[in-house]
């Protein structure tokens, strides 16, 4: 069953479909080694890269597994970056949560501010329960945007990836329907004790 993607705006950020024009400024995010020294994919090099992540946002939507979301500034339409809710399971009201910023922009608010807005529609519209993210170990400032949304650290898989050569660490969060609160209500951090 397809998602329609939503168009969502907050104070600051308004969250839109892909459109071609685009291309560019995913290519320079994606390419940015020091964006992307914590993925387990290498910076692309590539600009044909940015239109096949861009077909692969329509896909999510026409299969029905997610929506992918650039992100651009409302005072002057500044790309941001993207925020996603992918690997969507109606049956188990599970989804994944996924961001990337330009890393210019980084200190902000700009993820916090995307992650509140597409996990509003996810409760909202997709009726989820359950929402997973997950970050290298050393990534620390993406562990606390996820702890700012209210995602509770649940465990690390130990050696899961290979970033940049080197074998890492990642850590698994969760953020369950009951303890989901909008923006606009102040959460809590909260580690699980097997942290």
């Amino acid at each position: 069953m397809p998602v329609a993607t939503p168009v969502l705006h907050t104070a600051r950020l308004r969250l839109r479909p892909f459109t071609d024009g685009d291309a560019e400024s995913l290519f320079a995010l994606h390419g940015s080694v020091h964006v992307m020294r914590y993925w387990d994919s290498p910076p692309w090099r590539e600009p044909a890269r940015a239109d096949r992540f861009i077909a692969v946002c329509r896909r999510l939507a026409a299969d029905g597994t997610g929506a992918r979301l650039a992100v651009e500034r409302v005072q002057d339409g500044a790309f941001v970056g993207w925020c996603a809710l992918t690997d969507w399971d109606p049956f188990h009201r599970s989804a994944s949560l996924g961001y990337c910023l330009v890393d210019a922009l980084w200190g902000r608010g700009y993820a916090t501010e995307a992650a509140h807005a597409v996990l509003r529609w996810g409760f909202d519209t997709l009726d989820l329960n359950r929402v997973q993210a997950e970050t290298d170990t050393r990534n620390e400032a993406s562990a606390r945007v996820l702890e700012k949304v209210g995602f509770v650290r649940e465990g690390t898989l130990r050696e899961e990836c290979v970033v940049n050569g080197e074998v890492s660490d990642t850590w698994v969060f969760g953020l369950i329907r009951r303890e989901w609160r909008p923006a606009d209500v102040p959460v809590p951090v909260r580690r699980c004790a097997a942290s």
